[in-house]
């Protein structure tokens, strides 16, 4: 309840959200804050996990329905992956901008070449391709009713889907006159570029 009510403070205000802010938007008192994390920074802590995590996303993905049709089942997909994305990027960026340093390790500890490579802000390397691998299973549970239809297997699709979608959304506005819809993405995805595939 208290990292829900946090993350979009933590969005908005990043290191500089208090926790007075924090347990109003919550609805108890801040001294309930300190009960359950240390400090401050342990629910900033806990809301980067929060926002890494994948749990949010898999439940969306377990909602769609299999009886839609597969572009269909693929879109929806899409769109809750740029969501998930999304929401990552905000509050990871507005932590890095205010200063805040995720995974701090104060006083003894192991030392640096025991602990997973992580990149400034975000997972260990390791936690970042178990997220991929858990990504990609469960889009091949979305589109394995579909599997007679691929050429590829459906760990292959979903790798290729997942290849697209994270490329539409790193690409910057500034490079791309009009980046793919979704509904462009899977069309690409499922029938390629070409107007007669095989043709060339």
């Amino acid at each position: 309840m208290i990292v829900a009510a946090a993350l979009p403070l933590v969005a908005e205000y990043g290191a500089a959200v208090t926790t007075s802010q924090i347990a109003r938007a919550a609805g108890i008192g801040e001294a309930t804050i300190f009960r359950a994390f240390k400090d401050k920074d342990e629910v900033l802590d806990a809301c980067v996990a929060e926002a890494v995590g994948t749990d949010h996303f898999l439940r969306e993905l377990a909602s769609i329905s299999l009886d839609e049709p597969l572009a269909g089942r693929l879109t929806e997909a899409a769109e809750a992956l740029r969501a998930h994305l999304e929401r990552l990027g905000t509050v990871i960026g507005a932590l890095h901008a205010s200063g805040h340093r995720r995974g701090r390790e104060p006083g003894a500890g192991p030392r640096d070449s025991d602990r997973p490579r992580r990149d400034a802000d975000g997972p260990p390397r390791d936690s970042r391709a178990e997220s991929v691998t858990v990504l990609r299973n469960a889009v091949v549970e979305l589109i394995e009713p579909d599997r007679a239809a691929f050429r590829l297997s459906p760990e292959k699709v979903a790798a290729a889907f997942l290849g697209l979608l994270f490329t539409r959304l790193q690409t910057p506005a500034a490079e791309a006159d009009a980046p793919l819809t979704p509904d462009e993405l899977i069309d690409v995805l499922l029938h390629g570029a070409l107007h007669h595939p095989g043709s060339t």
